[in-house]
């Protein structure tokens, strides 16, 4: 009689992490740089109409790579919890730590119980008064956090990201040196030129009476990158 087939829970747990992360490394990455005038989230996007970057609540941005139907569906759940709990208590009680909280307990949960891992990575951002006050959370597949300050990227070449960041990175750049900085860490990642128009760029600007989110237009971001060239 042939013995049944048998996978030791750390080897299931590699094999999770190891689907998770490749499929996570065919997705482009995303950078988020705080700076004077706010957060700048920044993706490598050539689609018009699928949106890696979004808002969640009046100071909260969430940003995901991997596969875009899990992290859209990880979006929508956030935009519900933050309506529900707003309306139940009060819109400051909204905030990304506790977002960021329960995207963990979720992700975390499909990864150790469900045969399959999501591929994704994910951030959730709020902007704050100051560069001090602002809160950047990374969301890896396994659900675990990290605390990031002043940057953090996810997806595919996030490690590459993160280094170029760490020694350039001054928490009083500007909009346009924090836009600056951003292509500059894609383009060193992918060892080539990145074009305006393959960019998904918005801010949660700290100065903005309300909601704090705005996305840049297509023409904005051409004329952003023709400033900067000339």
């Amino acid at each position: 009689m042939a013995l049944p087939f048998y996978v030791s829970p750390e080897q299931m747990m590699q094999d999770k992490a190891e689907y998770a992360r490749k499929g996570i490394t065919k997705g482009k990455s995303i950078i988020a740089v705080a700076g004077k005038q706010g957060i700048l989230l920044v993706a490598e996007n050539p689609s018009s109409s699928l949106n890696k970057i979004s808002e969640i609540y009046d100071r909260i941005a969430f940003a995901g790579a991997g596969k875009y139907s899990e992290f859209e569906n990880l979006r929508k759940a956030g935009i519900r919890y933050a309506d529900l709990k707003g309306y139940a208590y009060g819109r400051e009680d909204v905030t990304a730590k506790s977002l960021a909280n329960v995207y963990s307990q979720t992700i975390g949960n499909i990864f150790s119980q469900e045969m399959k891992p999501l591929e994704v990575e994910i951030l959730v951002v709020e902007v704050g008064e100051s560069t001090t006050q602002d809160e950047l959370y990374r969301i890896s597949f396994d659900g675990a956090i990290g605390d990031e300050r002043g940057h953090a990227a996810i997806g595919g070449q996030a490690d590459e990201l993160k280094e170029y960041l760490k020694d350039k990175y001054d928490e009083e750049v500007t909009l346009e040196a924090s836009l600056t900085l951003a292509v500059g860490a894609l383009e060193a990642s992918a060892n080539q030129k990145v074009r305006a128009q393959n960019l998904e760029v918005a801010i949660l600007d700290r100065h903005h009476p309300g909601r704090k989110f705005r996305r840049f237009t297509a023409a904005e971001l051409v004329d952003l990158a023709e400033g900067l060239e000339s």
